[in-house]
């Protein structure tokens, strides 16, 4: 199962063991349950504090297996074998329940173990979900650290049963106490604030008693990160506010076009550049989402940012990297069957979909990368293209072109996306060259036809193109002396990882700058 170099890093793992712990599997006569008799078989000997027995009880799901602290209520569940991107899961499950301390904020722990009530999560995954590990180890995590929390992560392709019984169709899905809780990669805290109710109020008096930053930085992805490095470097103070640190890149699977790193992925991306941000001073401030800028009254003195929750930071420039989002195509039924056969992520989300008819939107790279992933899949894939050709790349055409479970539609307008019993049954689309009305019957659509600007909460205040984009010059300088932008969020062609980390660094040189500049004007002026 496991082959004799991951063994060896596993048993170097499993020497910070501090506390005992016990594997107990639950098995059926399936292929799976042997799968992951090894691999418990294999995991037994790496430690003299791991022990192994088989589940006695018959009300648990089979395979399947827990881990447990010996001689105490605190353990996790893992229905299904947790290998592919919940391999880390593991192995952090087996350390934290063994005693090993977490490397989360300490005040972060305090507030999980302050937690009052029952909570039985369970969180189905698939093993191609680059989102699901966050939520699967935050719950892990939270269970660990409160014996009231418990959680069970389930592989949604190993019990279709219970997918198609609750409907699951998009991962992670979160249910609490058997009801449906949340959908969508969360982070521990994010968890944490919505099950404290009072999270929001205590976070906004933090942020209202913080100093006025030289630099602010609002949003967390590539160019947020490299603006609040940058300026941190220069030795001015410096902080970032972000609504979810890493942005669309933590969304994103394969990224093969980063200069000098042939290939990563997104979450391992991510974090990196947040342990990045963290080797220098920067006030990183999570979870925060910003609903209004107040420009300074003359150009030196602080803008102000507030924010959802009720605070308000100030700033003598800020950095506005806020980014983008998946583009919804706008028609009847998208909203109404989102996470119920619509879905945004390929990877996360193509499992759910095994051996059934689903529809790709858009023919640009991202749409034609989604649509011959998906066709190694499910059934059959309908690829649907605005325009009149495909915009992708020649070799991703041609590889879809040679797959036989593919159709390629041209010129078509999606009008519709058509349900019954509460999820998605099919779509309506037009030929644009005809005029013709045509309907595909289907069990899911994905939306691949490009990005747009979280720039909503700046209009009316600063100069936002006609698609919302910010209007930038080659300085990074917006309408507003003192604030300026970069990436995903701006008028700059091209959206590329390594474009918005160079455009986040100029930013920051730029509000540098402003700064120096209008000190001295500030120094002069008292002078006189």
């Amino acid at each position: 199962m496991l082959d004799a170099g991951i063994k060896e890093q596993l048993k170097a793992y499993m020497d910070k063991l501090q506390q005992p712990i016990e594997l107990v599997a639950a098995y059926d006569d399936g292929e799976k349950s042997q799968e992951l008799k090894q691999l418990l078989e294999e995991l037994e000997p790496m430690s003299d504090k791991i022990s192994l027995r088989t589940e006695e009880a018959t009300d648990v799901r089979r395979p399947s297996f827990a881990i447990n602290r010996i001689g105490t209520d605190i353990g996790v569940r893992f229905a299904g074998i947790p290998m592919g991107h919940e391999f880390t899961s593991l192995v952090l499950a087996l350390l934290q329940v063994g005693g090993h301390p977490s490397k989360a904020a300490q005040e972060v722990i305090e507030q999980v173990q302050e937690l009052d009530g029952s909570f039985e999560f369970e969180t189905y995954f698939s093993l191609s979900c680059q989102n699901c590990p966050d939520v699967v180890q935050a719950l892990n995590l939270m269970s660990v650290l409160n014996p009231n929390i418990k959680h069970t992560a389930i592989d949604g392709a190993l019990f279709q049963d219970e997918v198609e019984q609750r409907e699951v169709m998009a991962v992670p899905s979160v249910y609490l106490n058997g009801e449906s809780w949340g959908q969508g990669r969360m982070t521990m805290e994010e968890i944490v604030a919505r099950l404290d109710t009072k999270s929001d109020e205590k976070e906004a008096e933090k942020i209202n008693q913080k100093d006025t930053f030289e630099v602010l930085v609002v949003g967390g992805g590539p160019a947020g990160a490299s603006a609040a490095i940058y300026a941190s470097r220069k030795g001015i103070a410096t902080g970032i506010a972000a609504e979810r640190f890493g942005g669309q890149v933590a969304d994103t699977m394969g990224i093969e076009n980063l200069i000098s790193v042939p290939y990563t992925e997104g979450p391992k991306l991510v974090g990196a550049m947040e342990q990045h941000v963290k080797e220098y001073d920067v006030d990183i401030m999570n979870m925060q989402r910003a609903e209004k800028l107040i420009p300074a009254a003359k150009p030196g003195m602080p803008h102000e940012i507030r924010l959802a929750n009720g605070g308000s930071l100030k700033a003598r420039t800020l950095v506005l990297s806020t980014g983008a989002r998946w583009r919804q195509i706008g028609v009847p039924g998208e909203e109404e069957y989102r996470n119920k056969g619509v879905a945004y992520c390929p990877h996360c989300d193509g499992p759910l979909f095994k051996g059934k008819r689903v529809a790709v939107i858009g023919g640009g790279n991202s749409g034609v990368e989604a649509a011959i992933d998906l066709a190694g899949i499910v059934g059959h894939v309908t690829l649907i293209e605005f325009g009149a050709e495909m915009r992708a790349d020649d070799v991703l055409q041609k590889k879809l072109r040679s797959l036989k479970n593919v159709e390629i539609i041209t010129s078509g307008q999606t009008t519709e996306i058509t349900g019954e019993n509460g999820k998605v049954s099919g779509l309506n689309y037009k030929d644009r060259t005809s005029g013709e009305e045509h309907h595909v019957a289907l069990e899911g659509v994905f939306v691949q036809i490009g990005l747009v600007p979280n720039t909503e909460w700046l209009k009316g205040d600063i100069e936002l193109s006609q698609h919302g984009e910010i209007v930038v010059n080659d300085r990074n300088e917006t309408s507003i002396p003192g604030v300026f932008a970069a990436g995903d969020a701006t008028t700059v062609p091209f959206k590329q990882i390594v474009i918005s980390m160079g455009e986040g660094s100029k930013a920051a040189l730029s509000a540098f700058d402003f700064l120096i500049r209008n000190s001295v004007e500030d120094d002069e002026e008292q002078a006189a």
